[in-house]
């Protein structure tokens, strides 16, 4: 298995302004971690994420199938969409998915 470099201080970073910037205007700015199985509406991810959230889902299922009800209109609204070791990482507009620390070297 290979070596996997999260930088916390980096999403700390982004968390901590994340909460200024929500304290500033009540807008969204959390991380949601939940599952992806089908059992909630594709109307409730999209109000997370039209409110400035990312969705870390853990995903139950063939993701292509569980996320098309939402994939969409994420990407069209210039969101961001990952799936990564089991989790679909969906982020707002504007909320940018860095992928190049797994790029190989």
């Amino acid at each position: 298995m290979s070596d996997f470099d999260l930088d916390l201080r980096a999403v700390e970073e982004h968390v901590e302004e994340a909460e200024a910037e929500e304290e500033q205007d009540g807008s969204g700015g959390r991380v949601v971690l939940d599952v992806l199985d089908g059992s909630t509406d594709d109307e409730e991810w999209l109000e997370l994420i039209q409110g400035g959230n990312v969705l870390v889902l853990n995903v139950e299922g063939d993701v292509n199938e569980l996320a098309a009800g939402f994939a969409r209109e994420v990407r069209d609204a210039d969101g961001d969409l990952v799936h990564f070791r089991g989790f679909l990482i969906v982020a707002p507009p504007g909320v940018e998915v860095d992928r190049d620390r797994l790029q190989a070297d």
